[in-house]
C-alpha cells in the first residue's frame, strides 16, 4: 500500500503534497501495471475524468500532461541506457 494517494478534491499527494501523481506514484503504478499498458492508460484515463471534474478551471492540455501524459514515454533510465549498436558480424 502506498502514502502517495491522491487527495481529492485538489488532486495533491498524500504523501509529499505535490500534484498527483506524483513521481514516486508514477514509478509505483508503472511497476504496478508492468506488462498491462492499456490497463494502466484506462486507470489515468478514470483519474483524468474525476480530476476534470474536481478542477474545472484546469486545462484540458495540462490535465492531459499530468494524468495520461507521462505513462506512454519511456522511463529515462531506459531512454538512456537500452540504445545498444549490434556487433559487426565476423567476415
Amino acid at each position: 500500500m502506498t502514502s502517495h494517494g491522491p487527495v481529492m478534491p485538489i488532486w495533491s499527494c498524500g504523501g509529499c503534497d505535490l500534484p498527483w501523481p506524483c513521481p514516486t506514484r508514477r514509478r509505483e503504478l508503472r511497476a504496478e501495471y508492468a506488462g498491462a499498458p492499456v490497463s494502466l492508460a484506462i486507470y489515468l484515463g478514470v483519474c483524468l475524468v474525476q480530476a476534470a471534474e474536481d478542477m474545472p478551471w484546469a486545462s484540458a492540455g495540462a490535465l492531459h500532461r499530468r494524468f495520461i501524459g507521462w505513462a506512454r514515454q519511456p522511463t529515462e533510465v531506459q531512454q538512456r541506457s537500452t540504445a545498444t549498436v549490434p556487433a559487426e558480424p565476423d567476415r
